[in-house]
C-alpha cells in the first residue's frame, strides 16, 4: 500500500514519533535502555516503515540508505545486548539497574518522549529524502552522504568489534591497538560520521527553514552527545590508567577523537 506524504512534514514525522515512542517503551524495563538498545531498534524501525510505506517510489540510493539505517540500528542493539552479557560488564550492569530503580516514573516518562523526539529529528533527512523522491524530486546530495555514512558505520562497527576483542584478553588494560592507533575513539568518531552522512544526504531535499531545522538540530544533538560522551570516557580513562607513563604516552600522540586532527583531550584544564 502507498502513502502520500504530500502534506509532509506531519503525517510522516508523526508516524515517526510514534514509532519511536512504541520501541523505546523498552526503556521502561531499564532507564539504560532508553539511549541503548531503544536508540538502535528506533533508527531500525523507521528505516524499515517509510520505505515500505513509499514502495516503489524510491530509487536504488533511497533503498541503500535504508539498508545502512536498518543496518546501523540492528548492530548497534546486537552490540550493546552481547556486551551486557559479559562477565566483565556485570558491575556497569548492577549500577546501571540501582539507577533506574531510582527513578521515578515522571523521570521515566520524560526521558521516554526526549528520547523518541531525539531519534526522529536524527532520522528525518532519510524521511525527507524519500518524500521528496516519492514527488519525483531528484536526490543529487544522497550519493555522497551514502558514502559518508558506509564509512562511519565502518568505524564505528570495527571500534567496537576491535575493543570487545581486547577487553576480552585484558579487561583491565587500555586499548591502543587496530583503529586505536589513529585516534582514541574510533566507535564515537564512526558514529559522528554516520550520522553526519545521513545529514548531508538530504540536503537536497531541504526545501524549507523547517526541513534545514529539523535535520540540523538532529545532528547537532547527536553530535553534541557524542562529544559529552567522549569527554566522559576520556575522565575515566585518567583516572584508571593516568598513573602509567604508556598510557600517558598514548595520550599524548593520539587524537582523542578526530583523526589526524591534533586534539588531545577535551576535559580541559
Amino acid at each position: 500500500m502507498q502513502i502520500d506524504l504530500a502534506l509532509y512534514p506531519w503525517p510522516g514525522l508523526l508516524t515517526a514519533l510514534v514509532t519511536a515512542l512504541v520501541v523505546s517503551t523498552l526503556g521502561f524495563r531499564r532507564t539504560d535502555w532508553f539511549i541503548s538498545v531503544s536508540y538502535g531498534l528506533s533508527i531500525a524501525a523507521q528505516a524499515i516503515i517509510f520505505p515500505l510505506l513509499l514502495l516503489g517510489r524510491w530509487d536504488i540510493w533511497a533503498g541503500l540508505q535504508a539498508v545502512l539505517l536498518v543496518a546501523y540500528g540492528l548492530r548497534l542493539t546486537t552490540h550493546i545486548l552481547t556486551r551486557e552479557k559479559k562477565s566483565s560488564y556485570a558491575k556497569r550492569m548492577e549500577g546501571s539497574s540501582m539507577r533506574s530503580g531510582k527513578m521515578n516514573v515522571g523521570m521515566k516518562a520524560t526521558m521516554w518522549l526526549s528520547v523518541a523526539l531525539l531519534y526522529v529529528l536524527m532520522y528525518s533527512p532519510a524521511l525527507m529524502t524519500l518524500n521528496a523522491q516519492a514527488q519525483g524530486s531528484s536526490m543529487a546530495s544522497l550519493p555522497l552522504g551514502l558514502i559518508i555514512m558506509a564509512l562511519g558505520l565502518f568505524m564505528e562497527g570495527v571500534g567496537d568489534w576491535q575493543k570487545s576483542a581486547a577487553k576480552d584478553k585484558r579487561p583491565d588494560d587500555f586499548v591502543s591497538t587496530g583503529l586505536y592507533r589513529i585516534v582514541r575513539f574510533p566507535n564515537y568518531f564512526g558514529e559522528m560520521l554516520f550520522w553526519a552522512g545521513v545529514w548531508v544526504s538530504g540536503i537536497s531535499a531541504y526545501a524549507s527553514v523547517l526541513d534545514w531545522i529539523l535535520a540540523s538540530i538532529g545532528i547537532l544533538a547527536i553530535q553534541g552527545v557524542m562529544i559529552g560522551s567522549a569527554k566522559g570516557l576520556e575522565k575515566k580513562q585518567n583516572e584508571r590508567y593516568g598513573d602509567r607513563a604508556d598510557y600517558r604516552g598514548y595520550v599524548k600522540r593520539t587524537p582523542i577523537l578526530f583523526p589526524v586532527v591534533p586534539l588531545y583531550s577535551l576535559a580541559g584544564k
